[in-house]
């Protein structure tokens, strides 16, 4: 079979020749800027039809000024934002955010979580706006996109946001509440909370509703932080050292999906496997999934909340009204790190 002749694009140049008016009018033609009678405008866009032209992208953008492109970023520590296998939360969130912006006809640059160089590197970025996802308190990729004047939405509550900024909730206080409850229902009577050691409205939240079952309950609340740099490892020093100092702890709520995988990984050197000892977490990904035995976690609609994220942030940047959000339900996700407690009564 023979290859297909190579036709060349057709240019603006070529339209303009073909309607017998200068390149200028055809682009306010077809872009609808300018003036040009609605005769003129029929000629360019009946020529533009018969060659098969069709408006560069590129040259679209750079006409509006902006780049069609957005970022989307994550001041977490690579020990639990994504790990050694780049997986997890983040990347669940990259993911949709990205398809959702193809649909919008947008590039996603997607920026790897990388300690105090990332906002430096910001200004350096030819995006249109950014996705930031859980910012901490005085988090320096907000400062330094409200410094630059960049549109953003962030996914996740985070302290000190202003009221002109978008922010998409992960339903923190029920995904809290589904958790400790669940630990309720399995019996536990001495459940520990794991949380990370940066200001985030998600460990605020957390803490709070943990407080709030612990005090209806009876219970001692055991509260334990741990450095988000420290990941895995973090979980299991802050679990192994928990059980050695309280045996009578028979559940761990570890916020990161990290740190629950080292806590399962203390307990089971301390012999402390499920019912004995129930682990539980916040994210559903493929820590939960992959850890032996798995992890009882939460489906919190990721997906959801980045397509949600995508629509606000070009919503903002052009200047638009943004509708209200409103995610299904996190669901409770139970597997075999779950157990029942026998205690007497």
């Amino acid at each position: 079979m023979r290859p297909r002749p190579h036709v060349p694009r057709a240019t603006i140049a070529d339209v303009a020749r073909a309607a017998g008016v200068s390149a200028t009018t055809v682009s306010h033609a077809l872009s609808g800027s300018g003036r040009v009678n609605q005769v003129t405008r029929q000629r360019v866009l009946d020529a533009a039809t018969r060659l098969g032209y069709r408006p560069s992208p590129r040259a679209q953008a750079l006409r509006r000024g902006r780049s069609q492109a957005l970022a989307i970023a994550s001041s977490m520590d690579v020990a639990v934002a994504g790990g050694a296998a780049h997986q997890g939360f983040f990347l669940e969130l990259a993911a949709a955010a990205a398809e959702r912006a193809f649909d919008h006809r947008q590039t996603m640059v997607l920026l790897p979580p990388m300690g105090p160089s990332l906002p430096d590197a910001l200004p350096g970025l030819s995006v249109d706006g950014v996705i930031v996802v859980e910012p901490a308190e005085g988090d320096p990729i907000i400062d330094r996109l409200r410094a630059d004047a960049v549109p953003f939405v962030a996914v996740g509550s985070f302290p000190g946001a202003r009221d002109d900024e978008l922010v998409i909730p992960l339903q923190t206080e029920a995904v809290a509440t589904i958790l400790i409850e669940h630990l309720v229902g399995t019996g536990s009577r001495r459940p520990a909370l794991l949380l990370g050691d940066r200001d985030r409205v998600t460990y605020r939240d957390a803490e709070a509703t943990y407080r709030r079952i612990a005090e209806r309950e009876g219970w001692q609340p055991i509260i334990r932080t741990v450095p988000e740099a420290d990941g895995e490892d973090g979980g299991y020093a802050a679990t192994r050292q928990l059980l050695r100092d309280d045996p009578e702890v028979d559940a761990v709520a570890a916020w990161v999906d990290a740190f629950a995988s080292g806590a399962v990984r203390a307990a089971a050197e301390a012999g402390r496997i499920p019912p004995e000892l129930t682990v539980v977490t916040r994210y559903d990904g493929p820590r939960s999934r992959a850890t032996r035995p798995p992890i009882t976690a939460v489906q919190l609609r990721l997906p959801e909340a980045a397509r949600a994220a995508v629509d606000l942030l070009l919503a903002r940047i052009a200047g638009e009204p943004a509708g209200p959000v409103s995610l299904p339900a996190p669901e409770l996700v139970i597997r075999e790190s779950s157990g029942q407690h026998q205690h007497d009564a």
